[in-house]
């Protein structure tokens, strides 16, 4: 039986041009495994994917990671559609799959047909600060102030609690919450016991909201934290690994956050993605869509697939500023103007 697509993987390393810190660890490589679709009765149509698992994070970060994604891509050369109930929690893989089909399918790398996707409109994105010492987080912040963004996202959780406090005071000192955002990110740094204590201090610099105070799979913990804390509280780690319709309803229901972060990488690919924002809606509970440190080819790809969730006129901060990471990042064509990330067609 003829294929009915071709699939080339070829691994590749990415360095970054500065360590990149959070309370799990500092990043300054990271592999990804690009995905190229062709097929027998299309010549000269290609479809690119980027298949990129964080260490420690991800829920398919396994050891034999490659022979697995071959297997996957095997399945889909044979029978020419992506296997989403095998492929349920291996959710990096499914994302790099999805895109290398859509692209494929639209002959370039406009994935969804948006005002995004036809260069008329960008979308705002979140100032991104990395952990550091407080000095180098003072210099980070204040370049992402000087670039124009009015959304600054800081990683916080690695530093002194009191430093990391003054960087805030800093913000509010010269911009009021109405025309900066600031929006924290934990990665699950607090202990259960101090944490509705350090949300009160954290909640009068008039924050946004913070992602993943403590630790996952403590879902009356979390429950009790965004009923009582003081600043409206995100999910993101705590999503990873769900990935079955009723247990995502059941989180939603229980913990009843005010936000759910989301990265395709983790969180099931961009189908997996549409069904939370689904649930989320119904709940009266936000959400914005994230990158997961991809390359420019897994950035375009969330980048399009928060354009198509959420539609043209997109008001809330995405996270999609990380296209100026690497040393040795791949040719895409998409640039972040100002506080906003747009694609180009014409390339």
């Amino acid at each position: 039986m003829e294929k009915k697509f071709e699939i080339k993987i070829t691994p590749r390393t990415l360095h970054f041009k500065q360590p990149a810190g959070t309370s799990r660890g500092v990043y300054t490589e990271r592999v990804s495994w690009f995905i190229e679709l062709t097929s027998p009765g299309r010549p000269g149509r290609r479809g690119v994917g980027e298949c990129a698992p964080l260490p420690d994070l991800s829920c398919d970060a396994v050891p034999d990671y490659e022979s697995r994604l071959r297997a996957f891509c095997d399945r889909l050369e044979r029978e020419g559609e992506i296997d989403y109930a095998a492929m349920e929690d291996y959710p990096s893989m499914l994302f790099g799959l999805e895109t290398a089909m859509r692209s494929f399918n639209a002959g370039s790398a406009a994935l969804f047909d948006t005002a995004f996707s036809r260069g008329e409109e960008g979308i705002p994105i979140n100032g991104l600060v990395w952990m550091g010492s407080h000095d180098e987080m003072l210099a980070r912040m204040e370049q992402k102030i000087e670039q124009g963004f009015t959304c600054i996202k800081l990683k916080i959780g690695a530093i002194d609690f009191d430093a990391e406090l003054d960087l805030l005071k800093r913000i509010r000192d010269r911009f009021s919450h109405r025309t900066m955002q600031i929006r924290l990110d934990a990665n699950c740094a607090f202990a259960i016991d101090e944490a509705l204590y350090k949300l009160e201090l954290l909640s009068q610099y008039a924050v946004h909201s913070i992602e993943q105070p403590i630790r996952t799979r403590r879902w009356g913990d979390m429950a009790a934290l965004c009923r009582d804390a003081p600043l409206p509280i995100a999910l993101d780690e705590e999503l990873i690994g769900v990935n079955d319709p009723t247990t995502k309803e059941e989180l939603l229901n229980i913990i009843k956050p005010a936000y759910i972060v989301l990265k395709p990488s983790l969180h099931g690919g961009m189908r997996g993605v549409e069904e939370w924002v689904r649930m989320a809606r119904w709940r009266d509970i936000g959400s914005w869509i994230t990158s997961a440190l991809e390359s420019n080819v897994g950035l375009n790809a969330v980048a399009q697939l928060a354009a198509h969730v959420y539609g043209d006129h997109i008001t809330m901060a995405q996270g999609l500023g990380t296209g100026l990471l690497y040393t040795d990042n791949v040719a895409m064509p998409i640039e972040i103007r100002k506080d906003a990330l747009w694609f180009n067609p014409g390339l």
